[in-house]
């Protein structure tokens, strides 16, 4: 019985991918890596500081505390986010970003460069927002 609960209890926490990565495009393999909508924020906000949970979840307000838990974990077993934990009462642990992340900051700094270069376009497509 122990083996049953132990397989419904994996099969009901493991993602599946429907189709497999295309190991023979490099774009496809960066984009798996920051596809998400807030990896490449989290990156960007670790690029000078290394920073506690709750510090990012201060700094990227939209995003629920779920959704930026989840994918710091996919970060950190992507080898992009380092995590530390200190041996603390009460425990404490804190974000780094690690040299294989800083080497896609170029990337996400051309995203950036590129979407301030067309902010008309984003002003057409979502309207002005204050």
């Amino acid at each position: 019985m122990l083996s049953l609960h132990t397989n419904l209890y994996n099969t009901a926490n493991m993602y599946e991918r429907k189709l497999p990565i295309d190991l023979d495009c490099p774009l496809r393999l960066t984009m798996s890596l920051i596809d998400s909508k807030w990896k490449s924020c989290i990156l960007d906000e670790l690029r000078h500081d290394t920073l506690r949970p709750y510090e990012l979840h201060r700094r990227l307000p939209e995003a629920t505390p779920r959704v930026l838990d989840l994918q710091l974990k996919e970060l950190v077993e992507d080898g992009l986010v380092k995590k530390t934990i200190y041996p603390e009462l009460p425990p404490r642990s804190e974000y780094t970003i690690t040299d294989l992340g800083q080497s896609l900051l170029p990337i996400i700094d051309a995203m950036i460069d590129w979407g301030n270069r067309n902010t008309e376009l984003f002003q057409r497509k979502y309207g002005k927002q204050n």
